[in-house]
């Protein structure tokens, strides 16, 4: 992701903040700018890791308050099957999640379908089931690494 998306994601935090009077604290700023600038999803670790460039001695709780912040925004996603966060491109806007990872190279892509699939939703009022969020995880090869293959 290039600096102008980064630039353009914190600035849409700062307004997501502002409206519903939350604090911009440095490591939610610094979590955000990490996790915008790559495609791969990051675990805890990671960010916690990268955390160090930001801040002198983080401890794992500023990482996990801060990302859970986000998550609850709808600014971060987590990704079940790796453990770790991904940043959400498709506007917040959603009650579910579906990603593309690239078991080759660790991309994360998601696929922005923000209605449950036809064939999930009619099996869930079938069995009188009330979905309130959903999350598809497909892994396998993405077109790089296929043709790279």
């Amino acid at each position: 992701m290039n600096m102008q998306n980064t630039t353009t994601i914190i600035k849409k935090a700062e307004t997501y903040c502002e409206r519903e009077g939350a604090r911009m604290t440095d490591p939610r700023r610094y979590v955000l700018d990490i996790v915008s600038k790559t495609k791969r999803a990051m675990t805890a670790y990671d960010i916690l890791e990268s955390l160090g460039e930001y801040l002198d001695k983080p401890k794992p709780p500023t990482a996990y308050r801060a990302i859970e912040f986000w998550v609850d925004a709808g600014f971060l996603h987590r990704i079940e099957s790796l453990n770790a966060y991904i940043l959400c491109t498709a506007g917040h806007t959603h009650d579910g999640s579906q990603f593309m990872i690239c078991d080759d190279c660790g991309d994360v892509t998601e696929a922005h379908l923000c209605h449950l699939p036809d064939s999930l939703d009619s099996k869930a009022k079938k069995d009188n089931f009330n979905v309130k969020r959903w999350s598809v995880e497909l892994h396998g090869q993405c077109a790089r690494c296929t043709d790279n293959g």
